[in-house]
């Protein structure tokens, strides 16, 4: 009893206290909480929190049965944590439904889930390293539904469903690479055949942000329906602009594509007698009984050129080109 008592009080030792979760995780609650972006309603309620085993758990978990007050359902509540509840809205409202309304003319209504908190390890492979579900921090989707009540699952869908529907389950992955740190679908890896994972990992930070992880990448997308039967307008050609330096000085004049012979001589523009105020915008120094094409940018016209009929100034030298 001696030793042990001994041993207990030795500082640093560390031979018994529990294993703690990382700080980054209470740091990534804290600030979603802080920015205020999840409300809590009917559909989204605090939890108890979740102590164990070991380090698995959540500290303020969320009960989520729907996202969007309430538009969005989810076929089994959700125990996610606060920043995966925030990125999982976001997804949906800026990735898949606009996604869903291009293709389907119709937004999706529910989400079919196939997991969230749960402590385990990743793939639940003995003596791998805990799973984000273990804290909340990731959710599985096998599938959508749309207001109409048609079903999109990934099981189907992504290899033997529609151009329609490869499109958009498509959209959904490329666009949740941009809200989630991790994004696991078909193709990735056997085990992710038949849905969506999607956590908020921390792999390191760049000078871009936070490191992602997305399997598999894709690069091809079906093309959306179009709108209507109308042909497609005829492509324009763009305007040509040059621009010319003035001698030393670096003022660019923009010139627009329009035939040589159209060059007019202008006289120089004498300035206004000082005291006396132009009709013209109020300003001084206008030669109010000019032509206006002769009154625009007197300083160069003062140096020679052409002004051409549209009014637009041709340095000296220029005439011709």
């Amino acid at each position: 009893m001696l030793v042990a008592g001994v041993i207990a009080t030795l500082p640093g030792c560390g031979l018994f206290e529990r294993p703690q979760r990382p700080a980054w995780r209470e740091a990534a609650d804290k600030a979603c909480a802080a920015r205020r972006t999840v409300r809590m309603n009917a559909y989204v309620q605090p939890a108890r929190s979740i102590d164990g085993p070991g380090i698995c758990g959540l500290n303020q978990p969320l009960k989520v049965a729907a996202l969007k007050d309430g538009t969005i359902a989810i076929s089994s509540a959700a125990t996610l944590n606060c920043p995966m509840t925030e990125a999982l809205e976001k997804w949906m409202l800026d990735v898949v439904q606009p996604a869903a309304w291009a293709r389907f003319k119709q937004p999706v209504t529910q989400i079919d889930t196939m997991g969230s908190y749960g402590c385990r390890p990743i793939n639940n492979k003995g003596g791998a390293k805990l799973s984000e579900h273990a804290f909340g921090n990731a959710i599985d989707i096998g599938g959508f539904r749309l207001a109409d009540g048609q079903k999109i699952t990934l099981v189907k869908g992504w290899t033997k469903g529609d151009e329609q529907e490869k499109g958009f389950l498509r959209e959904a992955h490329i666009g949740a690479c941009n809200h989630f740190t991790t994004v696991l679908g078909p193709g990735s890896n056997a085990l992710h055949y038949n849905h969506f994972h999607v956590d908020l990992a921390m792999h390191g930070n760049t000078s871009q942000g936070p490191r992602r992880y997305c399997r598999p990448i894709l690069r091809d997308l079906p093309p959306r329906p179009r709108l209507d039967d109308l042909p497609d307008p005829p492509m324009l050609e763009p305007e040509i602009d040059m621009a010319r330096s003035m001698g030393g000085n670096r003022n660019q004049v923009a010139m627009s594509r329009q035939p040589t012979a159209a060059l007019v001589r202008a006289a120089p523009v004498q300035p206004a007698p000082m005291g006396a105020t132009a009709r013209y915008g109020g300003r001084m120094g206008l030669d109010v009984g000019a032509p206006l094409q002769m009154q625009r940018q007197p300083a160069l016209a003062a140096r020679g050129g052409m002004l051409r009929d549209d009014g637009v100034f041709v340095p000296p030298g220029e005439i011709g080109d």
